[in-house]
């Protein structure tokens, strides 16, 4: 797969997190005030807005840091996956934070080969392959 391809599911991920805990936060799950709803939203997307720009700018630590981001996410949706009555919505978060480790990482070892073969090529005192 290519690297636009990969930043493309990257960021369907990171949308889908951040819809699924829009959906959680203000339809399932909502708080008495729609101020403290909204405060409390912006604290749990606040780790997929950071990194947002640098996975558009394809900057490799944004890749990183998305893959941590993710890692709290799936803490999240599997305390809630125990849970009876937030099981599928546990599952689901659950499973895109798995979907962004892995299609980061891909495009993260992409970001890596693609700048290793620069600095190949620019490098004067490299060996020529024989």
């Amino acid at each position: 797969m290519n690297l636009r391809g990969l930043q493309f599911l990257t960021l369907f991920c990171i949308g889908s997190l951040f819809a699924l805990t829009g959906l959680r936060q203000f339809f399932v799950e909502p708080l008495a005030s729609s101020n403290t709803n909204l405060i409390w939203f912006g604290i749990q997307v606040l780790p997929l807005l950071l990194v947002l720009p640098g996975v558009l700018r394809l900057t490799p630590r944004s890749y990183l840091f998305a893959i941590l981001a993710a890692m709290l996410y799936f803490c999240h949706g599997v305390l809630q996956a125990v849970s009876v009555e937030d099981r599928l919505l546990g599952l689901w978060e659950v499973g895109f934070s798995l979907a962004l480790v892995l299609t980061a990482s891909f495009a993260l070892r992409h970001l890596r080969m693609a700048a290793a073969d620069l600095s190949d090529a620019n490098d004067p005192d490299a060996a020529p392959d024989q």
